[in-house]
């Protein structure tokens, strides 16, 4: 039973690490955030559909209800990777990555509202000590400021995502992880499709591998791995447990795109990894 347990968070973990990896392409990737989601959900849908096929996936729904669902979560995906991106671009990786990290302190007051699940305030301390990392990322609470307009598109991007992933903890019993990710890419491709008319492709390009490497590793991979932990864990539990991208994002700016956080945000940084620390120990 433990070396199970351990193994679920680990693979949860290796999800995490894998989404964290859209913090420095998201800024690495000179595209319009639609275009970058598009092309981001197409590869993933090409590399979903295939693993699917060859595991033998049921791709059928049992119900209309349960068809509406993961439309709905399809579409809150799609909202969800847009804002985050334009969270990027607008400040840098640590803040639009820490302000997302405010899913978890979401979930956690929505869950037990839309769930029906039992309210523990300890999950609601923990959420509040990811909010007081959230207020070291943000320098002045200005609009004309683009860090703090950064930081604004990541709480909208934590908030759809924080109901997409309650929405789907109702469906992870009925559907394999993968094709409930399947599903999502289609309606995102779907939906997004018109920014093909309206930006340009012409440097699509030149971001080919970055876009495949978003495609197979960030979201087939660790999207997948990350929805199949809700079998597992709560919704909460796992969202807290997630506050480790950021940590693990900044590393991998900091490597690759030699972008070091400030003072505040290792502050901040620090204040989320305690929530995280806290969690698992509870677990």
């Amino acid at each position: 039973m433990k070396n199970s347990h351990i193994r679920h968070l680990l693979e949860l973990q290796l999800g995490l690490f894998c989404i964290s990896t859209s913090g420095a392409l998201g800024r690495y990737i000179e595209l319009a955030p639609p275009l970058t989601i598009w092309w981001r959900a197409l590869c993933a849908l090409f590399f979903l559909g295939a693993y699917c096929w060859w595991k033998g996936f049921s791709f059928r729904f049992d119900n209309a209800k349960q068809a509406r669902s993961i439309f709905i979560a399809g579409i809150l995906m799609a909202a969800h990777w847009i804002s985050y991106f334009y969270a990027l671009q607008l400040s840098n990786v640590a803040v639009g990555m820490l302000s997302l990290m405010t899913f978890p302190a979401m979930t956690t007051l929505l869950e037990p509202i839309l769930l029906k699940t039992k309210f523990e305030p300890i999950q609601l301390l923990l959420g509040v000590i990811v909010l007081i990392g959230i207020f070291f990322l943000v320098p002045s609470f200005s609009l004309d400021n683009t860090v703090t307009q950064g930081a604004l598109m990541g709480l909208l991007s934590a908030f759809v995502y924080s109901v997409r992933n309650i929405l789907l903890k109702t469906q992870v019993s009925d559907f394999n992880s993968f094709t409930l990710v399947f599903y999502q890419m289609l309606v995102t491709v779907v939906l997004v499709s018109p920014v093909l008319f309206i930006y340009s492709s012409e440097g699509v390009a030149n971001y080919a591998w970055q876009l495949l490497f978003l495609g197979l590793v960030t979201t087939t991979i660790g999207h997948s791995l990350f929805l199949n932990s809700f079998r597992h864990f709560s919704v909460s539990t796992a969202s807290i447990m997630g506050s480790m991208q950021p940590i693990y994002g900044i590393m991998i700016a900091m490597f690759f795109l030699h972008e070091f956080p400030n003072g505040r945000s290792i502050i901040g940084g620090v204040l989320i990894l305690i929530t995280v620390i806290i969690a698992s120990r509870r677990k």
